[in-house]
């Protein structure tokens, strides 16, 4: 977890309005604007009409350092916020989603004589978390492709140890084995990645682009106005050396804001507060305009991103995926990146989103309470803008002589091929300052009964055994790009096996938490490969390993797991 400022207590009270209703449509209650009318001014001139907000040329002294801490949120929205997460509140009924997933088998088991390495790209997407968190707050259980394991695995940060000052690796790599806790006889290997820290102060100036939906179904509490008071955080953080431009999107682009300086809040407050819902989702020509707001604002060795915040698909222009993120991919060669931030449910295309972000050198974030928006876009800043290492790929190679098989807990929708490993041209995730990831391999070692049978025609002679490699349980590499930087490099290590895996009572709070994560979502997904392991056990596994838990995250992860005990599948 990025170490960051605490923030000071600033104003919420969201009560978050579940309301189904589909991208140009508005909501039940109310009646069908025109196209580009406002909801709440029928009478307003179309949003491609208005010309973008002037700022004023008021001079004001630069932001010092440290940055203060988040204002209240000027939005509609209310008073008060506790940084400890909110009590349940009472069950509503549950409605059926309309959200859309990307589908996925879970990873089969392999046996290492027959496939013996395995490669998937890294991830820092943590959306699948909350849109899980969301469905349990209002008494259903998640769609079984909207939960993704390794998203909830890496939504919670970890102490893993952080490479030196003057490492010529911005990441640092650790490996631990443990006994599994559902079947004892196999192991668990969690692979640590924590990448280097970089305070707030020592950021990069940010040329930032706020595209925004503004469609008629953006309307509800937890659309819009919860995207707002999210924009309202994050400019509270911005210093006078960044620059903020606002873009939004509805049966037309609107330029809100010009570029400006991140010390003029009053005018970048005033700008968020000017959005409205009303009309259908022209969503290719707002980041189409985004971009080239973002390029014209470009900053050389700054922080150069658009950040997308919408609750579903689009209708108007181009609405297919692929040519969407031909459009995306075309434009990160340019150097401007792209994060998405989604919201609602009704129509949501999160498929879409988290392929958008994945090829525009970003993340995929899903806001379902500000409190998310606060952990992402304040406490989180760092990671979420600024990138210390691109297209990062991991390979790993098991020991026929110890490993009889092994499978990998998630990132189905991250598998590379073995050749896809060492050719640059292929996109990967990419690692923020601070960032962590979490890979956890379930192995079976050799000789013990296994779930694949072996093949009937074998070698005649059994593969040599090396002597200097007669230790390594496997040998693990990585591969990444420095950001701007077209060729990649590599690290390799050897990840050595103890003379018996420890248990895991035994292993450290971080992973021993992981595997709780982990073990939940593969419950949720219903899997049958954790046996009779359940909520009441994972639940007291997260207990023990809960740690200081300063935001109060891991306190509510045990309710979240207590309360999907008692959900109906």
């Amino acid at each position: 977890m990025t170490h960051v400022l605490n923030p000071r207590r600033f104003g919420l009270a969201l009560l978050v309005g579940l309301t189904l209703a589909a991208c140009g449509q508005n909501p039940p209650q109310t009646s069908t604007p025109e196209p580009g009318k406002r909801l709440d001014a029928p009478s307003s001139p179309k949003l491609e009409e208005p010309a973008p907000i002037a700022v004023p040329p008021v001079a004001r002294a630069p932001i010092s350092a440290p940055m203060p801490a988040p204002a209240m949120a000027r939005s509609s929205v209310a008073p008060t916020l506790s940084m400890v997460m909110p009590t349940a509140m009472p069950i509503p009924v549950a409605q059926p989603s309309t959200a859309r997933y990307a589908a996925f088998e879970d990873r089969p088991w392999q046996r290492v004589a027959e496939a013996p390495v395995s490669t998937f790209s890294a991830s820092v997407d943590t959306g699948s978390y909350a849109n899980v968190r969301r469905f349990l707050n209002r008494g259903a259980l998640p769609p079984r492709d909207a939960v993704r394991v390794e998203e909830l695995v890496n939504y919670f940060g970890y102490d893993y140890a952080a490479p030196a000052a003057n490492a010529a690796t911005p990441f640092a790599v650790d490996a631990r084995l443990v006994a599994s806790p559902w079947q004892p006889e196999r192991g668990l290997l969690r692979i640590a990645i924590k990448g280097q820290d970089l305070a707030k102060q020592s950021l990069p100036p940010a040329n930032l682009i706020f595209l925004v939906d503004v469609s008629g179904s953006m309307g509800p509490q937890d659309r819009l106005p919860l995207v707002r008071s999210a924009l309202h955080l994050l400019t509270n953080q911005l210093r006078a050396q960044d620059r903020v431009g606002i873009v939004s999107y509805a049966s037309g682009t609107r330029v809100v804001l010009e570029a400006t300086p991140g010390d003029r809040k009053d005018a970048i407050h005033a700008a968020i507060d000017t959005l409205q819902a009303g009309g259908g989702t022209y969503g290719e020509a707002g980041i189409r305009l985004a971009y080239t707001q973002a390029r014209a604002g470009f900053i050389n060795g700054g922080i150069n991103r658009v950040l997308l915040a919408t609750d579903g698909d689009l209708n108007i222009g181009v609405t297919n995926a692929d040519e969407l993120k031909t459009l995306v991919e075309g434009e990160r060669k340019h150097g401007v990146g792209l994060t998405t931030l989604g919201v609602g449910d009704s129509n949501f295309n999160e498929a879409l989103m988290k392929k958008l972000a994945d090829v525009g050198d970003g993340s995929y974030h899903y806001l379902d309470t500000l409190q998310e928006a606060h952990k992402v876009l304040v406490n989180e800043m760092t990671s979420t803008l600024a990138v210390i290492a691109q297209d990062l790929k991991l390979q790993i190679e098991f020991n026929p002589s110890l490993v009889g098989e092994y499978r990998l807990l998630g990132y189905e929708l991250n598998n590379l091929t073995r050749e896809q490993f060492n050719d640059d041209k292929v996109d990967a995730g990419d690692i923020g300052a601070g960032h962590t990831v979490t890979a956890l391999y379930e192995i079976i070692p050799t000789g013990a009964k296994g779930t694949v049978d072996p093949l009937r025609y074998k070698p005649t002679k059994p593969p040599l055994r090396a002597e200097p490699h007669a230790n390594e349980l496997a040998w693990l590499k990585l591969r990444y790009k420095p950001p701007g930087q077209a060729d990649s490099k590599l690290v390799e290590l050897p990840i050595t096996r103890a003379s018996a895996w420890p248990a895991l009572d035994k292993a450290d709070a971080d992973l021993r938490f992981a595997v709780a994560v982990a073990a939940w979502g593969q419950w949720l997904r219903g899997s049958t490969q954790i046996g009779d392991y359940g909520p009441a056990q994972i639940a007291a596994l997260a207990h023990d390993a809960r740690g200081a838990d300063r935001y109060g995250h891991r306190a509510e992860f045990e309710r979240l797991v207590e309360l999907s005990a008692g959900l109906k599948r």
